[in-house]
């Protein structure tokens, strides 16, 4: 890696950043550099005029002076931009003074701007890879388990299985420090360890669920820790006499010592979270300590491995038969014993036959007829004795500990004498000793933990890591084999050390005393509880303070150092939960689910980044491979559910609950996560699969485009629309908000922005799953031919159109409404897209009302792909409409048998299992009514007369009037007009000045305006227009008689007509053709088949 030294010159002529309002900028400065700051970087001056430029450090002070000179031969082509696009000396000088703090925490980036100047210079991070990385994994790593149950993990597996259950969870921890290398190479490590690393790599979902994993995972360690330093304090004599609760019989042992282990590890985890509240700089203190503690209970065990070889240490085991005598009741191992040349019984005869003489008749049977024996506890790695130990010996609870191949005679005992034997508390299998193991190899985030005290992250991490482990993974591979080799059988299996005088079982083998290994694991397990109590409460104020769950907020406060006082607190009470549990072999596969699960995403983080090959993902650490990446998570997984499947299951939905949780609050964060990458490359492939082909009839579903319309404030003119398209969303379809801007790109470009963000806004309040598309043109009509041609990506396209009716055509003067309007129907009939028109739409219900009876009524007169029976169909899916109930209605001629017609649209839908009345409506011939004849005649009067209008305001504002008081004499009004949303258009005033030719040329124009009006009232309706309206007049009748209590009325909208003048009847024609009714719905097929009969 190249090595540049740069040495600036003070520059006297610095000059502070203008305010620049309006603009969004980056400020690369040193905190406090325009503050009058003594650092060396470049800032950025102003000539007072809003150009702002950057002073070199490297000129001297003539060359300083004239500044703007210098730049208008050297940047002068970026001048403009150098305010928000500095140079890249201020750039790298702001990346060189980089603190590992969270990055896009909000303190983080207030602390650069507003308290940056108050805020001193930071010490760089210098510590190295042994101190910060290997020797904290290697502390974390050695805990409770390999002093207290690896030896009688080794006693029933078998050296050969105890093997494989060493080695399947050191490839998982080994296989896991590969992705977390891999993932904590990739960029600056800031501080926050694993939950840094996975949030940023999956989301805020998996982040804050695997983060909160994690930190119970930590918190039930400390308790395990701590049951650990309470256990040395009973069961290995360091105080036995310090015991509150006594057993009150035989079978009252063990629930006494788990009622003396909560209370003491109450008493301890309050003092320890005292001491982690008052000063955790003790804790860090004393970690080399604790850390020196272990590494010399390991070599005491090598050393005594090695001194067994040819001196052997006394432990003799006492056995009865080939059963193991409990030790700790009696001191002589035998029957009977020679006192002053008398034989007299010993404590074990009295203990078996409840008497001190030789009487036999209350003996146990199994006592009289097996002989006492003693074996050699300890033989050495000499001795053979591996061969024994190889294979697996699992006991059931209860059951006593033999030696398969010591003389015994088969008797009954009495089941009151078991507490006289060394026998299994609990049922033991391959599954079970997994997961009480698996904490052993844990601890491996311990130098990630510390990555922002690293002077080199991105080196040390990967390094001390995988170092720990192996050093770790050897050690236990070793303790394992010297365990096998030089510990009888009977002893290893012996979890409490029962046969030994209640000595710890691997203090036995140590060397120069048991104590050694006493004293070393009570302070290993007092320092590793410490420091989970301590690094626990700082990972949830981490989550906390990520606000990704609101409830955990309160716990990213504390002291006014930063403390995590309330987290500590919630830390010390969850730990409680695992003292209270008290027995280390049921908080031990607690605490492995929650790693495993960690760990688990780790390695799902790494391969996703893998695979997706996303152009951020460069890791330093070269050694990963994908597939590395999901074998560690498949061991994970594997592991999870072998250890114990109901805890496997419990923590998955706890992960899974807090997933959800987060989910569902909307966590809007954006760190550039995994997840995101992977749904762009799923949504990627979907999109390439649609583009095989047109989706088939049976999975059509309505893609739909609204079109909205903005007021002058850009707010949604007509949100109903929106609502509409909300409760068709039945389909799951594709939705898409569109609405065109008239205006300049390049001027318009901020409307179209707060114009989007409005339409966002109202997508949310009517929640809506779709997407928002503004469109600036020179023309409406331009920008909506735009989106219905551009909208959507390959095959996820839309196919149908929903469109705002015109309110108030009829008195607007300006024809532009109604012209858009017909034009968009011609452009959705080009696309060969469905199009539908709500009419009265701010008479449809809200997603918050519903419809508790009534019917959505569907005129079918002419077959149109299916659409209209589809529809109805989606809308009952919503709850406004789910109680209503459907019918259809066909028309009938009189050359039509509409008996059968009935029965054969009840057998169509039979058939579309879509269940509705139906009902044949009859339409006889009749003759054109004196209404239809002057309807007709009355609306090309009109169309006419707008034709003839001219340019000027004044000839607009008289023919338009004329216009409508002529027709406000013979127009019949709408039983529920749409023209109140508009209002009439109020003439602007009008001021001219007069000469003598303006009016001569007002005198022409009068007279012109006559004769047109006088051609007006000699017009003739053409007769095909006469027809058109006798069938809107007729169908409206028809309509309104059986459906003008229909909550919703669907029907067929015709096509308008080819010749483009004739576009002012056609909106007159659908006006007269919805006439009376409340609801109404256009429907227009988009040329193809949407539903089918076949399945």
């Amino acid at each position: 890696m190249p090595h540049f030294t740069v040495v600036p010159v003070e520059d006297k002529h610095r000059l502070d950043y203008d305010n620049l309002e309006g603009l969004t900028w980056v400020d690369y400065r040193e905190p406090g550099a325009g503050q009058g700051s003594s650092d060396h970087y470049d800032t950025v001056g102003s000539d007072g005029h809003g150009n702002h430029k950057e002073n070199s450090p490297f000129l001297n002070n003539s060359e300083a002076g004239k500044g703007s000179d210098y730049y208008d031969r050297n940047l002068a082509l970026f001048e403009e931009e150098l305010d928000i696009r500095p140079k890249v000396s201020s750039l790298l000088g702001k990346l060189v003074n980089y603190t590992n703090l969270t990055q896009g925490a909000k303190e983080h980036e207030e602390a650069e701007s507003a308290e940056g100047s108050r805020r001193k210079v930071s010490k760089s991070p210098s510590m190295g890879t042994l101190m910060c990385v290997y020797l904290p994994c290697m502390q974390n790593i050695f805990g409770v388990i390999l002093f207290l149950r690896l030896t009688w993990m080794v006693g029933t597996a078998g050296v050969l299985q105890s093997f494989l259950i060493v080695l399947i969870c050191c490839c998982c921890t080994m296989l896991t420090a590969i992705s977390m290398s891999a993932i904590a190479t990739n960029g600056v490590v800031p501080a926050g360890g694993s939950y840094f690393m996975i949030s940023r790599s999956l989301g805020p979902e998996f982040g804050g669920a695997v983060g909160l994993c994690f930190y119970l995972g930590t918190t039930f360690a400390g308790a395990m820790y701590i049951l650990g330093f309470t256990f040395f304090l009973f069961h290995t004599y360091i105080a036995p006499q310090a015991a509150i609760f006594h057993p009150t019989g035989v079978h009252d042992m063990s629930s006494a010592s788990l009622n003396n282990m909560r209370v003491y590890g109450t008493m301890f985890l309050t003092f320890m979270a005292v001491v982690v509240f008052v000063g955790v700089k003790y804790v860090n203190k004393f970690a080399s300590l604790f850390l020196a503690c272990v590494i010399i209970s390991i070599l005491s065990i090598y050393a005594g491995a090695i001194k067994s070889i040819f001196d052997p240490p006394a432990f003799p085991v006492c056995m009865l038969g080939n059963r193991t005598l409990s030790r700790d009741q009696f001191d002589i191992c035998a029957k009977t014993q020679i006192e002053g040349n008398i034989t007299v019984t010993t404590k074990l005869w009295e203990l078996f036959c409840y008497s001190s003489n030789f009487t036999t008749e209350n003996c146990d049977k199994y006592f009289l007829f097996n002989n006492v024996t003693e074996i050699v506890g300890i033989p050495g790695a000499a001795s053979g004795i591996l061969n024994d130990n190889l294979w697996s010996n699992y006991l059931e609870k209860g059951e006593i500990l033999e030696k398969t191949d010591h003389p015994s005679v088969d008797a009954p005992g009495l089941k009151s004498n078991l507490h006289l034997y060394v026998y299994a508390d609990i049922a033991t299998s391959f599954t079970v000793l997994v997961g009480i193991f698996f904490p052993s190899v844990t601890g491996i985030m311990a130098g990630s933990n510390r990555s922002g005290d690293l002077k080199d992250a991105q080196k040390s991490i990967p390094i001390g890591t995988i170092l720990a482990i192996l050093t770790t993974s050897l050690v236990y591979f070793s303790c394992v084999l010297l365990f096998g080799a030089c510990i009888e059988g009977v002893v290893l299996r012996d979890k409490y050390g029962d046969a030994v005088n209640k000595n710890l079982v691997v203090g036995t083998l140590s060397w120069p005393s048991p104590w050694v290994i006493v004293i070393g694991s009570f302070f290993s397990t007092c320092g590793a509880g410490l420091q989970s109590l301590t690094g626990a409460p700082r990972l949830l104020q981490a989550i906390a303070k990520d606000n990704i769950i609101p409830f955990l907020w309160v716990f990213g406060h504390g002291k006014a150092n930063g403390e995590p006082t309330w987290a500590l607190l919630l830390t010390a009470l969850i730990a409680e939960l695992g003292i209270l549990i008290a027995s280390l072999d049921m908080v031990a596969p607690i605490l492995s689910m929650f790693f495993l699960m960690c760990y688990l995403f780790v390695n799902l983080a790494c391969a996703v980044q893998t695979l997706l090959r996303t152009p951020n993902w460069r890791p330093r650490f070269k050694y990963y491979h994908w597939a590395l990446s999901f074998l560690g998570m498949s061991i994970c997984l594997a592991l999870m559910f072998i250890s114990s499947w109901y805890y496997a299951l419990v923590a998955m939905l706890i992960a899974g609950m807090i997933y959800k949780y987060i989910e569902y609050q909307g966590a809007e964060k954006e760190w550039g996560d995994g997840i995101r990458g992977l749904s762009l490359s799923a949504a990627r492939y979907a999109l390439l699969r649609l583009e095989e082909g047109p989706p088939h009839t049976k999975n059509w579903r309505p893609q739909l485009l609204v079109l909205l319309k903005l007021d002058e404030d850009l707010h949604v003119k007509y949100p109903r629309l929106l609502t509409f398209a909300s409760q068709l969303k039945a389909g799951k379809g594709l939705t898409i908000i569109g609405t065109a801007i008239q205006g300049n790109f390049l001027e318009s470009f901020g409307e179209a922005q707060a114009a989007e963000q409005t339409i966002k806004n109202m997508i949310d309040i009517e929640k809506v799953k779709g997407f928002c598309q503004v469109v600036v043109a020179n023309k409406v009509r331009e920008g909506i031919s735009h989106l219905i041609q551009s909208c959507g990506l390959g095959g996820m396209k839309h196919n149908t159109v929903v469109l705002g009716w015109p309110y108030g055509w009829r008195q607007s003067e300006d024809p532009r409404a109604w012209k858009t309007f017909i034009d968009t129907v011609r452009c959705t009939t080009a696309a060969h897209l469905a199009l539908l028109v709500p009419k009265n739409v701010s008479f449809y219900h809200s997603n918050h009302e519903r419809y508790n009876e009534g019917n959505i009524d569907v005129w079918w007169i002419v077959h149109d792909g299916g659409m209209l029976m589809l529809l109805p169909f989606l809308l009952k899916q919503h709850k406004v409409w789910r109680k209503c109930k459907m019918r259809i209605f066909t028309v009938a001629q009189m050359d039509d048998n509409s008996i059968q017609m009935k029965k054969d649209l009840a057998t169509f839908l039979y058939h579309l299992r879509i269940e509705a009345e139906v009902e044949v409506v009859e339409m006889h011939n009749s003759d054109i009514s004196a209404y239809t004849y002057e309807r007709t005649l009355m609306m090309e009067q009109r169309s006419q007369m707008l034709r003839q209008m001219r340019l000027t305001k004044t000839e607009r504002e008289r023919e338009a009037q004329l216009v409508k008081d002529r027709h406000s004499i013979i127009r019949l009004e709408s039983l529920y007009s749409d023209e109140e949303d508009e209002g009439d258009a109020v003439p602007e005033k009008i001021q001219m000045t007069w000469t003598r030719e303006k009016s001569d040329s007002e005198k022409r124009n009068r007279n012109n305006t006559l004769e047109n009006f006088r051609e007006l009232i000699s017009i003739k309706p053409n007769q095909s227009n006469v027809r058109r309206m006798h069938t809107a007049v007729k169908l409206n009748e028809v309509i309104v008689n059986r459906s003008h209590d229909a909550r919703l009325v669907l029907l067929n909208m015709p096509g308008p007509p080819k010749n483009t003048d004739g576009d002012e009847n056609y909106m007159e024609f659908l006006e007269v053709l919805t006439e009376g009714l409340e609801r109404v719905l256009l429907v227009r097929g988009g040329g193809r088949e949407v539903i089918t009969i076949y399945s």
